[in-house]
């Protein structure tokens, strides 16, 4: 059996005879000191971990030099302040409006031209890098660039096109597509490049005309409309004549075709006439003779003719001769020969 120091035996003695007078355990009385560590445990970590948003990126800097950039969403690991600092970068998509421009199209006319711009920084380190540069992360300050851009861009694209290809009442000639496209494809080339921003869309928001723009576009308009309008008139007059003229010569082809089949029709009555008239004669030369000179009487006299003449001549001689040709009444005396 192992036998304690007088003076350990003390301690052990003094220590279990202070637990008696206080009550409770000896962590319960150090609980403040466990607290005060987790604490400061958690204030430590906080200041090493990095939460990273859906639509945001995060670029850590150590002494204000970017070092990484985090665009995964989720938690990360940095060190403390001040050592390493976190800079916020917005990614979602943003829309900035150009304002009115008065801008020269190629054919010398002005125009008020406003655009929008749909943006956004891209999902890569080296553009966030340089957005960051830039413009701080200060979207405000990246949207008044552009419509500086756009405004320039505006009046250089602008002069690549005819007012009438902008505007105007025949939907096949407008080309504000090509528009909307070259302006976004000049705009993009400057934005990447100095800002590390990326044009998604650009679109005309509002196009309107100057007082002196407005009257030449409506004279131009009135004087193409005139224009079609004879054109339309000419090709109109044009069909007519045709129709006409082809009508007049398909009336003279049926005329002339009607009387030659009317004179051939005439021409072979007349024939078949001329053989019932010689039938009748062989068959009764005096009937023939008294139905012609009937026929003749017809033809000759109508309901106002009135006509003297011998009786004893044809074809009137009937009427005195009978139809076997002797007197009808008494005859006349002989005239006497000179001696």
């Amino acid at each position: 059996m192992a036998h304690l120091h007088p003076h350990q035996v003390d301690h052990a003695h003094a220590r279990h005879e202070s637990s008696k007078q206080d009550g409770s355990p000896w962590f319960m009385r150090n609980a403040r000191y466990f607290v005060a560590t987790a604490v400061v445990t958690a204030i430590v970590l906080s200041a090493c971990l990095v939460l990273v948003s859906p639509g945001q990126a995060v670029v850590i800097t150590r002494f204000g030099d970017p070092i990484r950039v985090l665009t995964t969403p989720g938690l990360a690991f940095k060190l403390p302040a001040p050592i390493d600092s976190t800079v916020v970068v917005d990614l979602k998509l943003r829309t900035t409006s150009s304002g009115l421009h008065d801008v020269g199209t190629r054919d010398g006319l002005r125009i008020l031209v406003q655009a929008y711009i749909a943006w956004q920084v891209p999902n890569d380190a080296e553009h966030i890098r340089q957005f960051l540069r830039a413009v701080q992360s200060q979207p405000d300050i990246a949207a008044g660039q552009l419509r500086s851009f756009t405004g320039s861009s505006l009046e250089i694209v602008a002069s690549s096109f005819d007012l009438a290809s902008l505007v105007n009442t025949i939907p096949s000639q407008i080309k504000l597509d090509q528009f909307e496209n070259d302006l976004r494809k000049r705009i993009d080339d400057q934005a990447l490049k100095v800002y590390g921003i990326s044009i998604r869309q650009v679109g005309i928001e509002r196009l309107t005309l100057p007082t002196e723009t407005l009257t030449a576009t409506i004279d131009r308009m009135v004087a193409e409309r005139e224009t079609v309008a004879a054109q339309r008139s000419a090709e109109g007059q044009r069909a007519a004549a045709e129709i006409q003229s082809n009508a007049d010569r398909d009336s003279r082809v049926e005329v002339a075709n009607a009387k030659a089949e009317a004179a051939a029709l005439e021409a072979k009555s007349r024939v078949e006439a001329a053989d019932i008239y010689k039938q009748a004669y062989a068959l009764d030369p005096q009937l023939y003779t008294l139905l012609r000179s009937f026929d003749t009487l017809d033809a000759v006299f109508s309901s106002n003719t009135r006509l003297i003449l011998r009786t004893d001549a044809a074809p009137f001689r009937v009427l005195t001769d009978g139809p076997s040709g002797q007197p009808a009444g008494p005859a006349l005396p002989a005239p006497r020969k000179s001696p």
